[in-house]
């Protein structure tokens, strides 16, 4: 339980709620040097208490309901994007070139799973936009890992050398990242206390997000879950893309669950994002830091239009240091910060056994929504909150103390926590939510839709 009770004094839960919380071991699951199976339990368990907490507040319940976390919803949780089928058809999770890559003195890790990513990576490499996988090796083959990694960022792409845990500490970033809290809360203005409808404590599922209106502004895949588990609490998540940037439909499938999912150009059509925002309680973005600010999105914009909200913020290196201005995904932060290092062999890098840093930090990213939230009903404020995959990753590797792999109950794989519904995208196989405590939701009330299929506005 020490690392839940560190997720949750980061959120800044009360510690007596604590007592409500309990756990369902399982031995094998998400097997890795690292403590992975802690850190995803840790997460999930957090969350699944910040949305009994407010559930209890707003139903006027005389205790917190009992908040259960078992390593088998989690591990499939944590696996969802390889669990989902659609009409039986597995889906494509990374693209040819987001691979590692021999370089003239180790390894470097690209991510090209998008069409403009792909481009720029070529582009660095002086590659036309058809050439073979042999001519990008070839390429890499002919630099060293850190001058490969320069020139792709340069040119807008995504490659990260791999280092040491120990090369990592002594990169300034990773100084900046650990220098930070693991959830950084902070109270920016002043508002009155948030009002929140009460909740009929018989009402079956007891849903303590309901009613309340969240803009989504986020992509792969962190940000993605913790709207998706918004959406699961009973909150109105309309998730909102460029037009011209469509997302992956097996990765829109997998995190939509419970969303509206709208197309709106920023640059043209300001005005109907001013009127979202009139009535929006959270804002949850999941850019790399700043890339939203022309938009008038930055948290302090967004504050001085609308004193008492809740802005949520996710990204990969965080909004400092002399990477707080760069593009990551979850499987590069992994490779920069020792952890590929770690899970690898002196023949070739590893990877951790999911992506547990996006899940990770999407599932405390809810969570600190769901605390910001509970905490505006005593005394008000506006709420920002913010989490990083690299301060995640330090907490992986650095903070959580790994526990016997051995012990527990069995646990015999994902199908227990599987299931099956129909949408208007073909039969879906999903992983249920972990997130689960007593008289709450098993399942999402609505199959995600296509992308962009529904309007730029509130229901």
């Amino acid at each position: 339980m020490t690392e839940i009770k560190f997720a949750w004094s980061a959120l800044g839960g009360d510690p007596v709620r604590l007592a409500r919380l309990t756990t369902v071991p399982r031995e094998g699951v998400l097997p890795a040097r690292l403590p992975v199976r802690e850190l995803a339990r840790a997460c999930v368990g957090a969350c699944a208490l910040a949305a009994a907490e407010l559930a209890a507040r707003r139903a006027g319940l005389a205790e917190v309901p009992g908040v259960r976390v078992d390593d088998g919803a989690v591990a499939a949780a944590f696996h969802s994007e390889r669990h989902l089928r659609v009409d039986g058809r597995a889906p494509v999770t990374f693209a040819p070139l987001s691979r590692f890559w021999r370089t003239a003195d180790g390894w470097v890790r690209t991510h090209a799973n998008y069409p403009h990513h792909r481009a720029r990576l070529l582009g660095a490499l002086g590659l036309p936009a058809d050439a073979p996988v042999e001519e990008v090796a070839a390429r890499f083959a002919e630099r060293s890992a850190l001058e490969a990694e320069e020139a792709v960022y340069g040119a807008g792409g995504l490659a990260v050398a791999l280092r040491t845990p120990k090369e990592w500490q002594a990169h300034e970033q990773a100084a900046e990242v650990a220098a930070r809290p693991l959830v950084e809360r902070e109270r920016p203005t002043s508002a009155p206390a948030r009002v929140l409808a009460p909740l009929d404590p018989a009402a079956a599922p007891l849903l303590p997000a309901a009613g309340l209106r969240v803009l989504d502004l986020t992509r792969v895949l962190a940000g993605p879950v913790a709207t998706r588990t918004l959406a699961l609490l009973g909150a109105d998540v309309l998730r909102l893309d460029a037009p011209w940037l469509p997302e992956h439909p097996d990765q829109h499938a997998d995190t939509g669950f419970g969303k509206r999912s709208a197309t709106l150009d920023l640059e043209t059509d300001r005005d109907t994002f001013e009127e979202l925002l009139k009535s929006a309680d959270v804002v949850v973005t999941g850019y790399r830091p700043g890339a939203l600010d022309r938009f008038g999105l930055s948290p302090e914009a967004l504050f001085a239009r609308r004193p008492g909200l809740v802005v949520a913020q996710v990204s990969a290196w965080g909004a400092y240091g002399p990477w707080g201005g760069r593009r990551g995904f979850d499987s590069l932060v992994q490779v920069a910060t020792g952890i590929a290092a770690t899970e690898g062999s002196a023949a070739e890098p590893g990877a951790l056994p999911a992506q547990a840093l996006d899940h990770g930090s999407g599932y405390l990213l809810a969570a600190a929504v769901l605390r910001a939230l509970t905490e505006q009903s005593y005394d008000g404020g506006g709420r920002w909150v913010r989490l990083s995959l690299a301060r995640t990753a330090h907490w992986l590797t650095d903070g959580i103390r790994p526990t016997a792999a051995t012990g527990g109950a069995p646990y015999e794989g994902p199908e227990a926590w599987l299931a099956e519904t129909g949408s208007s995208l073909g039969r879906l196989r999903h992983a249920l939510p972990p997130v689960s405590f007593t008289g709450g939701p098993t399942d999402w009330a609505r199959p995600p839709v296509p992308w962009g299929s529904d309007s730029a506005r509130w229901r």
